[in-house]
């Protein structure tokens, strides 16, 4: 996506705020997703101390939200301390988790988090089980439960795919049932290969074919129709225009047209940290080799290698961002505020 700021030179792309900021805690994972291969490849976790060198630098970056990410981030045996030494610097936390141990650790997770999404990929345990790889829906909707009584917000996220797009109803009244405050839909990546540690071999039978296109299509019509109010309330966090992005986007994996256009700046205020410490603009698009170890963060942010390919993204000369499923836009003044976390609705 070309922005007004395409033609300037790398100096101009250097960042003095980072509002966002993804910690991954952990590469390590214990579902076994056909999606995703930090479960067969990843060892290392980010320890305590890393975490204390990263203070200064978020508080000079004037960092707000912190999403802790992975892998499975509650693998990490230091999280409960990592999350404690953020909160204490008055940052932001935002789980994102696989969920199976959340029933485990809930009442300290909804302690240290202002709010927690769950990976969710199926409304019965036999989906769930063939794209997550283990046998753990009712121990995840326990986990799920268990922090929906509590006063933290409470999202599911859902990855649309082969495998459970005819689902597509049921997940709605499934996210009320289990208490959750918003369910969010996105296709499956099956263009970035590098993406989640995966393989090259990794799309094998993920995206939906051509005679699936007009099932999807049918069933995105009936959510629209069956599920108004939940479009309206939030409950459903995209917008009817938003969810058929989805079918045009298996459309173009299919060859029967363009791919969505993708307006996103994500990387002008938001960077990601691996658990080694690599640094890293957006979760699609690996950063320089090195990690964090004798430079601060905001030197490794704007470095040469940095700023050049930053300046390569905001020009369009990237093809993963043309590919992408991810579509996060922030004005300026947007960036200011700590808009990111999902929110409780009004009505629930």
């Amino acid at each position: 996506m070309l922005t007004a700021d395409a033609a300037q030179p790398v100096a101009a792309a250097a960042l003095a705020r980072l509002p966002l900021v993804t910690l991954y805690l952990s590469e390590r994972c214990n579902s076994r997703c056909v999606t995703c291969d930090y479960w067969r490849h990843g060892l290392t976790d980010m320890g305590l101390d890393s975490v204390r060198r990263l203070l200064p630098d978020l508080r000079r970056l004037h960092t707000q939200v912190v999403l802790i990410s992975g892998g499975e981030p509650l693998l990490n045996p230091e999280w409960p301390q990592i999350a404690e030494l953020l909160c204490e610097r008055g940052l932001k936390l935002w789980l994102l988790t696989s969920g199976l141990s959340l029933a485990k650790h809930a009442r300290r997770a909804a302690a240290l988090f202002d709010a927690i999404t769950v990976s969710l990929d199926g409304t019965d345990p036999e989906t769930y089980r063939a794209i997550r790889g283990v046998d753990a829906f009712d121990k995840v909707c326990e986990g799920i439960r268990a922090i929906a009584a509590t006063a933290t917000p409470l999202s599911l996220r859902v990855t649309l795919q082969r495998a459970n797009y005819r689902q597509l109803l049921r997940f709605v009244p499934l996210a009320r049932a289990l208490g959750a405050q918003h369910i969010s839909f996105l296709a499956v990546d099956v263009a970035n290969s590098h993406a989640f540690a995966r393989s090259d071999d990794f799309g094998t039978g993920l995206a939906l074919q051509p005679d699936d296109l007009p099932v999807l299509g049918a069933l995105l019509e009936e959510l629209e129709r069956r599920h108004a109010d939940e479009f309206r309330s939030g409950l459903i966090a995209e917008s009817p225009r938003g969810l058929r992005r989805i079918h045009q986007y298996f459309s173009a994996v299919c060859g029967h047209g363009p791919l969505p256009p993708v307006r996103c700046n994500v990387f002008e205020y938001s960077a990601v940290i691996g658990a080694a410490g690599r640094v890293s603009p957006c979760f699609f698009i690996a950063g320089p080799a090195g990690a964090l170890a004798r430079e601060d963060l905001e030197s490794v942010l704007n470095q040469p290698s940095m700023a050049a390919l930053r300046e390569r993204i905001r020009s369009g000369q990237r093809a993963e961002c043309a590919r992408c499923v991810c579509s996060l836009w922030r004005e300026p003044q947007q960036r200011e505020r700590a808009d990111f976390l999902p929110r409780r609705r009004a009505d629930a």
